[in-house]
Parts: C-alpha cells; sequence; structure tokens
C-alpha cells in the first residue's frame, strides 16, 4: 500500500500548553466543498475546539473554518458542528476513557492526506497550573542551552 504525501493545514498549539497527550489517533472529517477550499487557503482555527460523543458518533465542535470568499450562497456555519469518521469500537473504546478516566478528546491538527482531510485527535488529560509553568521553565532552559551552544560553535 502506498504511503500518501501528508500536508499540515493547522495546528492546536495551545493544547499542548494546556493537556498531556495520553494517545493520538486519526479521523476523517465530513466537511462540505466551501469548507474544504477555506482550508486549502489556511483559514481555520483549532484553539477551543474540542471533540464530543452523541449517539454513537464523534462530532467536532468549535473548529473556525472561516467562511470561502466566493462561496456565497453555498457557505456554511464557520463554528458548526463537524462529523468525525472513525470505526464504531474506537469511538466507543474513546467514549469509555472520557466518561470513566476523565480524560478529553481534543483536535491536535488538521492535514490534507492525499486529497482528504484528516484530523489528528488526542485522548488528553488536563494540566495543572504547576505543570504548565514546569514544562514552560524547561522549554526556557532547552532554548537557552541551544542559544548557548550555536553561539560558542559548540565549543566550550
Amino acid at each position: 500500500m502506498e504511503k500518501k504525501a501528508q500536508r499540515a493545514i493547522a495546528q492546536n498549539r495551545k493544547a499542548f500548553h494546556d493537556y498531556f497527550i495520553i494517545e493520538k489517533y486519526e479521523a476523517g472529517i465530513a466537511l462540505f466543498g466551501t469548507e474544504v477550499k477555506s482550508l486549502r487557503l489556511g483559514q481555520v482555527n483549532l484553539k477551543d475546539s474540542y471533540c464530543r460523543v452523541y449517539n454513537g458518533e464523534l462530532y467536532a465542535m468549535g473548529i473556525h473554518i472561516s467562511p470561502y470568499e466566493k462561496g456565497n450562497t453555498f457557505n456554511r456555519d464557520a463554528l458548526r458542528e463537524r462529523k468525525l469518521l472513525m470505526h464504531k469500537k474506537e469511538i466507543m473504546k474513546l467514549n469509555g476513557s472520557v466518561m470513566r478516566d476523565g480524560y478529553s478528546l481534543i483536535p491536535l491538527s488538521l492535514y490534507f492526506s492525499g486529497s482528504k482531510v484528516k484530523v489528528e485527535l488526542g485522548l488528553c488529560k488536563g494540566k495543572k497550573l504547576y505543570d504548565k509553568r514546569e514544562s514552560d521553565a524547561k522549554r526556557s532552559a532547552e532554548r537557552t542551552i541551544e542559544r548557548v551552544t550555536k553561539g560558542s560553535g559548540g565549543e566550550y
């Protein structure tokens, strides 16, 4: 089976700051034509998005896809709920984790896989304030170390 090229559309950087990502999943997303055209232009925001299970089906809420400017009457609501396409067993497994263990389902990124739009979902656990501070301090220290080693040419 041939591996299709993946082209990133958008990433939810805030999710990596606010949550510990436990597992990642891939899902398809049901979109209309003008929404896909907007995605090709990169007019999407995943910042406050999340996923819910209704009647055994998975939906993404809060994904803001800006209306396509040439779409006129065919444009849909920018914040409408969008159906995610996964196998029923996977959806039930995720729903069980969310209900029982207190995890959240968060869209981490949108990308094109061939001509299809895919969503990378994360099964996430929320970070406390001290966890966020700790990860910020670690990231800052890594940047400082990298800057020092780059400036000295790698020699001390």
